[in-house]
């Protein structure tokens, strides 16, 4: 029974609260691009993806000019193509589904390109800091307080010498959870006492490392971790490769606000 009267207090909380002339509710529809950035310096980024999010935005103004939003959303083809210098044992949790790229201490080549392909689900929390209405027009900026993504679908494609593999379910290569740190600037645009159309700038990049980090990378003994390695060399060995990689973004947002 006490259960039961919790739940109905909530809902009676969260019907006030969406009625509510201090709350705003909408849509975004945000095309953007993205990139990965190495904390390696024998990986480097070639190119990014062009992606897109979609969601559903909220506002509750506890000042006429502040909000705290919050809200849930979907964004797809996030991440871009990383060139390996040294080669090595990439996507090393995911079956590759290629017998050519599973055998050996060095399955993929020097100069290897790996691209990904994530989609996330998004539950971005931030505050809002408005102007006054000057004619049609608010303009404002956002900081996201840390939003928080899930993983839930990851693709990635290897390209290099003699090897092109496209569309891998790479998931268990890519962290499941993402956390970031942004900052965002727009107009709203009033086209009724109750409706407004928003346009902002936003740019994110991820503070944790979004790969597994159980990939290895080939070395040369003799020649140091530095050089590029020799797989004929007697002293050819392995080691884990623990750089850093993040995503970065900007994205147009796109939305309106009721």
């Amino acid at each position: 029974m006490k259960k039961i009267v919790l739940q109905a207090a909530f809902f009676i909380f969260l019907q006030n609260l969406m009625f509510s002339q201090d709350f705003r509710f909408g849509f975004q529809v945000s095309p953007n691009r993205t990139w990965i950035n190495s904390s390696d310096n024998t990986i480097n980024p070639t190119s990014g993806n062009t992606g897109l999010k979609l969601g559903v935005v909220g506002e509750y103004y506890f000042d006429e000019r502040y909000a705290i939003t919050a809200g849930l959303g979907f964004a797809f083809n996030q991440g871009g193509t990383l060139k390996h210098d040294r080669g090595g044992n990439f996507f090393s949790e995911s079956d590759l589904s290629n017998p050519n790229l599973n055998s050996g201490d060095k399955p993929l080549p020097d100069g290897v390109e790996l691209t990904y392909k994530i989609q996330y689900v998004e539950i971005p929390l931030g505050l809002k800091m408005r102007t006054d209405e000057m004619g049609y027009f608010r303009y404002y900026a956002e900081i996201p307080i840390f939003p928080t993504a899930i993983r839930t679908q990851a693709r990635g494609n290897i390209e290099g010498t003699d090897i092109n593999v496209e569309d891998l379910d790479i998931n268990k290569d890519v962290t499941l959870f993402s956390l970031s740190w942004g900052l965002g600037a727009g107009v709203e645009y009033n086209i009724s006492s109750n409706t407004a159309l928003v346009a902002g700038l936003y740019y994110q990049n991820q503070i944790i490392d979004f790969t597994d980090n159980d990939a290895t990378i080939a070395t040369d003994q003799t020649a140091g971790a530095n050089t590029p390695d020799d797989p004929s060399d007697d002293q050819f060995t392995t080691i884990k490769e623990d750089a850093s990689s993040k995503i970065g973004s900007i994205t147009l947002r796109l939305g309106v606000l009721f």
